[in-house]
């Protein structure tokens, strides 16, 4: 039985796009572990119900990206 460890030798030979083929095809082939019903739906609403309440929890794009250390 070939082990993991020898077929990660040998996908990390593959060129980069089929490794990423690779990666897309194993990741679909897994089981959602994040899931929703609704698609995150009924989290989004409540997020903008709360912004609607208080518009001070929100955030402008720039100071988003501040805060999740990107450049603007």
């Amino acid at each position: 039985m070939v082990t993991l460890a020898e077929i990660e030798d040998l996908v990390y030979q593959l060129p980069e796009s089929d490794r990423a083929k690779l990666a897309a095809g194993l990741l679909d082939s897994l089981p959602g572990i994040l899931v929703e019903e609704d698609d995150g739906l009924d989290e989004a609403h409540l997020r903008s119900e709360e912004m609607d309440r208080d518009p001070s929890v929100c955030l402008t794009h720039d100071e988003f990206l501040k805060a999740v250390g990107r450049p603007e």
